[in-house]
């Protein structure tokens, strides 16, 4: 991937790198997986079934209990007040479990119809939109959700801690090593480097935040149109588990992970 500046003639690709686009280009089909009483709920997008099924809610992350105890309780009573003791349809758009055992899936009312209960949840303004492959091709209706709660300010975004990090305060991202976390800013350069792309948020990209971009992923990225050097020189927001390798990083595995956020195009002399 070669260096050089944006130009917006040969930038028809842009739009595609949008997450609502992106997704738009794959159908979302959701598999009908089953059903069940909701007995336990362990944690904001946890719960059990009178069976015995642990089922996570696909493409939600909520606060943890271990860095911040009051929201995830919080976050824990919306979903106790949403679906404890109610019967759930439960439908799948990707990987059907995680590593742990548990159904990964999209929970509905008995009707079928409607919302899913993921995107009450994130419409509630009580868990934030993080896609994978259990979110395959049906992410739009959980990222549309989380754009009205933010600019509401419903929920936990009335906090501007729950707010996105900005990607120029080095050490504020890197404090939340560990955690998921939402970081806006400019990109200021797009570089291969070994078996990944590095798209940097600071003239010198080793003072700075960076998103990285592993080659085994990028087939992901060119199948949904995403081109990382059409981000140089844009605001873009990213989302994902912060890491520190020599500085704060966040991997981008999916392209919904990354948002353009500034209204046009920009253009480097």
């Amino acid at each position: 991937m070669k260096w050089g500046g944006y130009r917006v003639a040969a930038s028809a690709a842009l739009a595609l790198a949008l997450p609502a686009c992106a997704a738009a280009q794959e159908t979302c089909q959701l598999e009908t997986v089953g059903a069940g009483q909701v007995v336990t709920v362990l944690d904001g997008r946890t719960f059990t079934l009178e069976d015995g099924r642990a089922v996570r809610l696909a493409g939600l992350e909520v606060p943890g209990a271990a860095s911040d105890p009051s929201k995830a309780q919080t976050a824990t009573n919306a979903l106790v007040a949403l679906i404890s003791g109610q019967t759930v349809i439960l439908k799948r758009g990707g990987s059907a479990q995680d590593r742990y055992g548990r159904l990964v899936a999209f929970a509905f009312a008995p009707n079928g119809e409607g919302r899913s209960l993921n995107s009450a949840l994130v419409a509630a303004g009580y868990a934030r939109t993080m896609p994978s492959n259990a979110t395959k091709g049906c992410a739009k209706p959980l990222f549309a959700a989380e754009a009205k709660a933010r600019a509401a300010k419903l929920g936990f975004w009335a906090d501007p801690a729950f707010s996105a990090l900005q990607a120029e305060d080095r050490a504020h991202v890197l404090a939340e090593r560990g955690r998921f976390a939402l970081v806006e800013g400019k990109v200021w350069s797009v570089r291969d480097a070994g078996a990944a792309t590095y798209v940097n948020f600071a003239r010198h990209w080793s003072r700075g935040f960076s998103v990285v971009i592993l080659r085994r992923n990028q087939r992901i990225f060119s199948s949904a149109g995403v081109e990382p050097k059409a981000l140089e020189h844009h605001r873009i927001r990213v989302r994902g588990i912060v890491e520190r390798r020599g500085g704060p990083i966040i991997e981008a595995e999916y392209p919904e992970q990354i948002e353009i956020i500034d209204e046009h195009a920009r253009v480097t002399p």
